[in-house]
């Protein structure tokens, strides 16, 4: 599978190489533990708190910032992805074009500090969480479906070195 995975940042900072690579294995790592056969296409935006609130105003009406956005090409089945994927793909790209994701690299590292573990640690565990979003998971309860996705998110950072909790 050769996905393409497009990361922008929107402000600068020091960890760049680090969490561009732990953006692209978490991608990777999901996508292959939910046994997706398509090559796909995902746009990542890493930004800062003000950037992430601005989206997250924008596109949901809700005026604070978050940790991690989610916004599917599609609407998929948890866990039981299309065995044909040639209806999902773009004719000029022959890539499937999942979605986007927003992470906040500002609250990743506050949330590293408060929950004890390494930044790489919280980008990885958002990355896998927004790649499940654009598989169709969610977490509007919170029963069945938040612990599907918990569990999910949990099983597939087990299978990546240094994703672990710490």
């Amino acid at each position: 599978m050769a996905s393409k995975i497009n990361i922008t940042f929107d402000a600068m900072t020091l960890r760049r190489l680090m969490v561009s690579s732990v953006i692209k294995k978490c991608i990777e790592a999901t996508l292959h533990a939910e046994k997706i056969k398509a090559d796909c296409e995902i746009n990542v935006l890493v930004t800062n708190d003000k950037g992430i609130h601005a989206i997250n105003l924008a596109s949901r009406n809700i005026d604070r910032p978050t940790d991690v956005l989610s916004f599917p090409m599609f609407q998929l089945e948890p866990g039981n992805p299309p065995q044909d994927w040639d209806e999902y793909l773009d004719i000029e790209t022959g890539t499937c074009p999942l979605g986007d994701m927003c992470i906040s690299l500002e609250r990743a590292i506050s949330q590293a500090k408060q929950f004890g573990h390494s930044v790489r640690r919280e980008v990885g565990y958002l990355t896998i969480h927004s790649v499940l979003h654009l598989l169709g998971y969610d977490h509007l309860d919170e029963g069945p479906m938040k612990a599907q996705m918990r569990a999910r998110e949990e099983a597939i950072a087990a299978t990546i070195p240094g994703m672990c909790r710490e």
